[in-house]
C-alpha cells in the first residue's frame, strides 16, 4: 500500500480510519500517483473515502489555478475510485468529478460550447419533475417544509374569511392538499381559498390546478386557482391578482436563492475570487473536522459571508422582488432555503462548502435507501448532481444555485421591511411526528431563534423561517 494511504490511516497510533483521522491528516501537496496505480483498487471503504477527499480537493485547487495537466492527472485517479452506484463517497466523487471536468473545459470556450450543444443542457421537464418527486419520497425535508409552512399559514389566517396563498413554485399539489383538509376542519368553517401558482411550465401548473380543484370540490371548499406562467426573475406582481380584503400568505420553497445570480460573468467572478482567495492553504482537518460539523460549525468560513462581494450585496432582481412582495402586505411569508454558503466568489470556497453539504445528503440516502434503487440514482443524478455542476462549473447568470445561510436571508429580508415571526411549538411537534413516522433517527428538526433547522445528524441542511411586513408588528 502506498505511504500516502498508510499515513491517512494513522491516528494516535490507531490503524483505523474511522477514529477521526481528519483531525490529524493535513492537506499536503499531493503529487498524483502514476496512472492506474494498482494499489488504489485495494483500498478499504474508509481509506478510499479519505483518498477521494484528498484527490478531489487537490484537483479542485489545480482547476481553480488553471493547472489543467495536473488536474487531469488527479481526475484519472479519481475515476479509478468513484462510482455513481457505489458507497456515499464514491457517488459524491462521481458528481464532483464531472463538475470539475466541466469547469476545466470552460478554459477552451470553443470545445466547451461544442460539447454543450451536443447534449441536452436542460433536463426534460418530466425528468426534472421526477427528480423532485424522488426527493419528496426518499428524504423527509420537503414534507417537513410543507408541514411547517402550512402550520404557519393556518395560524396566521385564523378567523380570515378570504385567504389568498401565493406559491412561488407551484410545480406539485402535494403541499396544499393537507392544507385544504385542515381548513375544512376549522371550527368556523373553511374560508374562500385562492391559490396563485407561479411556474415557467404551464403543464405543471395545469396538473396542480386540476388536482387541487378536485380536492376542494370533494371537501366542499370554495376554491380558485390562478396560474401564472413566469420565471421568478421576471415576475410581474400585477399578475398575482391580489385584491383588497384578501388575507395574503406567500410560500417560497427553495426558490429565492436563484435571484442572487449576477450578470458579471466568469471574468468578473474570477476577479472577485482572486480578491477573496485565502492567503494560505487550509489543512484538511480544518476543512473537514467532523466534530465541528456535528456541532453545526462546519468549516464554512463565516467571515466569507461578510467579506465576499457576492454574499454582501443583493442583486437588483432580489431587491425588486422582495420590495414587490412587501408591497402586497402579506400576513405571513414562509421561506425554506438550503442552509449552506454556496455563493462565495472563490471556487475553492464553494467546492469545500458543497462537498460538506452534499456529503450529508448522500450520507442520509446511503443510510435509508438501497444503493441499487433506481429512484435514488435518478435523484442523485438529476437533482443533486445538477446542483453540484451548477455550483462548481458555472458563473455569472448561469450559476443559479447560490445557496446562503439563514443569517444572510434574515439580513436581506429585514432590509426589505420584513420582520421575523417565530414558528410555533406546535409546528415543531408536527415536524417531529413526521420524522418518527419516517423511521430514521438520523433526521432531526431543531429550533433556533424562532426558526427551524432540518438536519441530518446534527448538521443543518435546510432552514424554514416565517416573516411578515413590519407594519403588522
Amino acid at each position: 500500500m502506498a505511504p500516502f494511504v498508510g499515513n491517512v490511516a494513522q491516528d494516535d497510533g490507531s490503524s483505523s480510519v474511522t477514529s477521526s483521522p481528519l483531525k490529524t491528516f493535513s492537506l499536503m501537496s499531493l503529487s498524483p500517483p502514476a496512472p492506474y496505480s494498482p494499489w488504489l483498487r485495494e483500498l478499504k471503504s474508509d481509506e478510499r473515502g479519505l483518498c477521494l477527499i484528498h484527490l478531489l480537493l487537490n484537483c479542485a485547487n489545480h482547476v481553480a489555478a488553471g493547472s489543467l495537466d495536473r488536474a487531469n492527472a488527479f481526475l484519472e485517479q479519481i475515476a479509478l475510485l468513484a462510482a455513481p452506484d457505489g458507497d456515499a463517497m464514491q457517488r459524491i466523487a462521481s458528481h464532483f468529478t464531472e463538475a470539475l471536468a466541466r469547469r476545466a473545459l470552460r478554459l477552451w470556450p470553443g470545445l466547451y460550447h461544442a460539447l454543450d450543444s451536443a447534449r441536452a443542457v436542460v433536463l426534460p421537464l418530466a425528468e426534472a419533475a421526477a427528480a423532485r418527486r424522488h426527493f419528496l419520497d426518499l428524504c423527509p425535508f420537503l414534507r417537513l417544509s410543507y408541514i411547517v409552512t402550512n402550520q404557519a399559514i393556518m395560524e396566521a389566517m385564523e378567523g380570515e374569511k378570504v385567504v389568498h396563498i401565493v406559491d412561488l413554485n407551484a410545480s406539485d399539489p402535494t403541499q396544499w392538499i393537507p392544507l385544504l383538509q385542515w381548513l375544512r376542519a376549522r371550527p368556523d368553517g373553511p374560508p374562500h381559498l385562492k391559490i396563485t401558482g407561479i411556474h415557467e411550465h404551464r403543464e405543471l401548473l395545469n396538473h396542480t390546478a386540476v388536482r387541487l380543484t378536485e380536492e376542494a370540490e370533494r371537501l366542499d371548499i370554495p376554491f380558485q386557482f390562478n396560474a401564472v406562467v413566469s420565471k421568478l426573475d421576471n415576475l410581474d406582481v400585477e399578475s398575482l391578482r391580489v385584491k383588497t380584503g384578501e388575507a395574503l400568505a406567500i410560500s417560497s420553497v427553495l426558490q429565492l436563492h436563484s435571484l442572487l445570480a449576477t450578470n458579471e460573468g466568469a471574468a468578473g467572478d474570477a476577479r472577485k475570487a482572486q480578491r477573496a482567495a485565502p492567503s494560505s492553504q487550509l489543512s484538511l482537518g480544518e476543512f473537514l473536522d467532523k466534530d465541528h460539523a456535528a456541532n453545526g460549525h462546519s468549516p464554512s468560513t463565516d467571515s466569507a459571508l461578510s467579506s465576499s462581494p457576492v454574499a454582501t450585496s443583493s442583486p437588483a432582481r432580489m431587491e425588486s422582488l422582495l420590495a414587490s412582495l412587501w408591497g402586497l402586505s402579506p400576513k405571513v411569508m414562509v421561506v425554506t432555503e438550503q442552509e449552506s454558503n454556496h455563493n462565495g466568489a472563490a471556487l475553492n470556497e464553494r467546492f469545500v462548502e458543497a462537498l460538506f453539504y452534499y456529503a450529508s445528503l448522500f450520507d442520509c440516502l446511503d443510510s435509508t435507501v438501497p444503493r441499487q434503487s433506481v429512484e435514488r440514482l435518478r435523484l442523485e443524478k438529476m437533482l443533486f448532481g445538477e446542483e453540484i455542476k451548477n455550483i462548481i462549473a458555472c458563473e455569472g447568470w448561469e450559476r443559479k444555485e447560490r445557496h446562503e445561510k439563514l443569517e444572510r436571508w434574515a439580513q436581506r429580508l429585514d432590509a426589505a421591511g420584513f420582520g421575523m415571526v417565530p414558528l410555533s411549538y406546535y409546528g415543531l411537534l408536527q415536524a417531529r411526528r413526521l420524522l418518527q413516522s419516517f423511521g430514521c433517527e438520523g433526521y432531526k428538526v431543531k429550533e433556533e431563534s424562532g426558526c427551524f433547522m432540518m438536519c441530518w445528524q446534527d448538521r443543518p441542511l435546510f432552514s424554514v423561517s416565517a416573516w411578515r411586513c413590519k407594519q403588522y408588528d
